[in-house]
C-alpha cells in the first residue's frame, strides 16, 4: 500500500487513510437512501436504483483510487437526479428510459473529452484566486446542505429559508434538528481537542443518541442486495436526434462537468494538493473516473455520477491518497449487504460533520486578494452564487465571467489565457440561451 499509494510522500498513513475513507462514506451514505427515493418518482424501481447507486459509486471510486490515486469519492449527484426525475420525466413527460439514454450518451462524450484533455484544460484554465474561492464556496455550500439535511434550516414562503422552530417538539423535524445541534456540539468539542477521527466519532455518537430520540430508526429488511434487472440497460434511442434529447443531454453534460471541476479544485486546494502551476495532480485520471462512473451508472440504472463535495469530509480527516477512495469504494460494496444498517444513519447525524467541513474549508479565503477588485469581486461572486443558486457550476460561471470582464477592462491580461476566455465564452452562451 505504501508503494502503490505513495503514503509517505503524501504525508499520510494507512490508519489515517482508512478513517478518512470511512468518514467520507458516512458523510455521503445518505445518497443510498435519497437517490432511490428521488428516481422512484420517475417510475424507476427503488430497489434496483439502490443497487445501481451502490455499484456505480463503488466502480467510479475504485477508478479514482487506482487510476488517479486521489482521496475523492463519487456517487450519483444530487440535483442531477432531481433534474432527471422532476424536470425530464415529470415536467417534460419523458420516460426514465429516455433520460437514462441521455445520461449514457453524456458519459460517452465525457470519456472522449477526457481522452483528448479538453476537461483537464478547463480545470487548468481556472485562475488561482477562483480556485481558492471555489474551495471556500464549496465549504459554505456543503455546510448549507448539512443545515438543510438536518432540518435546522427549512423552506419559508416569504424569505425562502428560515430557522427551525425548536420549541415544537411535536414536529419530528424539530427533534431531528435538535439532535443535529447536539451532534454539532459534540463534534465541535472533539475537533477543538484535536481528537483524531473527530468527524467519524461525532457521526457515530449522534446516531446512537438519536435512538432514544426516535430519529435513528432501524427498519430491518433483507440483507441481500435488490436485483438491478428492472433498470439494467433500459435505454430508448428512438428520440436521440430530437431537440428535447439534445437539451436534456447537454444540461446533464454542462452541470456535471463544472460540478466535478469545482469539487476537484476545491477539495484539492484544501488538501494542499494544487501544484505550483495551479493544476490538480492526476486531473485527467480523476475526470476519467466520473466519466466511467456516469456511463456505468446509466447502464445499471441511475443518474449522472459525479465527484462528491462530501469527499472534503475525508480530506479534513487527513485523506491524501487513493487509499481513502478505495476504503470508501469497499464500503459502498459492503452497503449492498448491510443496507438496513447504513440506511439507519439519519441525516441529523451526518449534518454536524458537513457543517464543520464548511468551517475547515474556509482557510483559503485568506489567500484571496480582496484589496484588488479584479481578484476580490470574482471570488465574492463565486461564493455568493454557489450558495444562493444552490449550484457549484453557477458559482464558477459568475466567477469566471466577472474575472475575465474585469481583467480585460483593467487591461490586466496576465491570467487571462486563451482557455480561460474560451470557458468564459461558453458560460456567457449558457447564460444567454439557457
Amino acid at each position: 500500500m505504501e508503494k502503490f499509494f505513495k503514503l509517505k510522500e503524501r504525508g499520510t498513513t494507512v490508519r489515517t487513510e482508512l478513517i478518512a475513507g470511512l468518514t467520507t462514506f458516512l458523510a455521503m451514505a445518505y445518497i443510498l437512501a435519497v437517490n432511490p427515493s428521488i428516481l422512484s418518482a420517475a417510475g424507476m424501481d427503488a430497489g434496483s436504483v439502490f443497487t445501481a447507486t451502490a455499484l456505480s459509486s463503488a466502480i467510479a471510486t475504485l477508478v479514482m483510487a487506482f487510476v488517479a490515486n486521489l482521496p475523492f469519492a463519487l456517487a450519483p449527484g444530487m440535483g442531477l437526479n432531481a433534474f432527471l426525475a422532476y424536470t425530464v420525466c415529470l415536467g417534460m413527460g419523458k420516460s426514465w428510459q429516455f433520460a437514462l439514454t441521455a445520461v449514457f450518451v453524456e458519459g460517452i462524450i465525457f470519456i472522449v473529452l477526457t481522452a483528448f484533455n479538453v476537461r483537464e484544460a478547463i480545470v487548468n484554465s481556472i485562475p488561482r484566486t477562483l480556485k481558492n474561492a471555489i474551495s471556500v464556496g464549496i465549504g459554505i455550500f456543503i455546510a448549507f446542505i448539512g443545515l438543510q439535511n438536518a432540518k435546522i434550516i427549512i423552506g419559508d414562503a416569504s424569505t425562502l429559508v428560515a430557522i427551525q422552530d425548536f420549541t415544537n417538539w411535536s414536529d419530528p423535524n424539530a427533534i431531528a434538528a435538535t439532535l443535529a445541534l447536539i451532534g454539532l456540539v459534540i463534534t465541535g468539542i472533539l475537533v477543538a481537542y484535536k481528537v483524531k477521527g473527530a468527524l467519524l466519532i461525532g457521526i457515530a455518537a449522534t446516531t446512537i443518541i438519536g435512538i432514544p430520540m426516535g430519529v435513528t430508526v432501524f427498519s430491518g429488511g433483507s440483507f441481500l442486495p435488490p436485483s438491478v434487472a428492472p433498470t439494467f440497460w433500459q435505454f430508448d434511442f428512438s428520440g436521440i436526434l430530437s431537440l428535447d434529447f439534445l437539451v436534456v443531454m447537454f444540461t446533464f453534460l454542462f452541470v456535471d462537468m463544472f460540478d466535478t471541476v469545482g469539487t476537484l479544485v476545491g477539495c484539492a486546494t484544501k488538501a494542499g494538493m494544487i501544484q505550483d502551476d495551479g493544476s490538480v495532480p492526476n486531473c485527467k485520471e480523476a475526470l476519467f473516473a466520473d466519466a466511467v462512473g456516469t456511463t456505468v451508472g446509466a447502464i445499471l440504472g441511475t443518474s449522472t455520477v459525479t465527484t462528491f463535495v462530501e469527499s472534503s469530509a475525508g480530506v479534513m480527516e487527513g485523506g491524501r491518497s487513493g487509499l481513502t477512495a478505495l476504503t470508501t469504494a469497499v464500503l459502498f460494496l459492503a452497503a449492498l449487504f448491510l443496507s438496513p444498517l447504513f440506511l439507519a444513519i439519519p441525516s441529523a447525524a451526518t449534518a454536524p460533520a458537513l457543517i464543520l467541513v464548511g468551517f475547515f474549508m474556509m482557510s483559503p479565503v485568506k489567500e484571496i486578494d480582496f484589496e484588488d477588485p479584479t481578484e476580490g469581486i470574482p471570488a465574492f461572486l463565486t461564493l455568493l452564487f454557489m450558495v444562493t443558486a444552490y449550484s457549484i457550476s453557477e458559482g464558477i460561471m459568475f466567477g469566471m465571467l466577472s474575472f475575465v470582464i474585469l481583467k480585460i477592462a483593467k487591461k490586466d491580461m496576465k491570467e487571462v489565457t486563451v482557455p480561460t476566455i474560451v470557458v468564459a465564452a461558453v458560460f456567457l452562451l449558457k447564460l444567454l440561451i439557457g
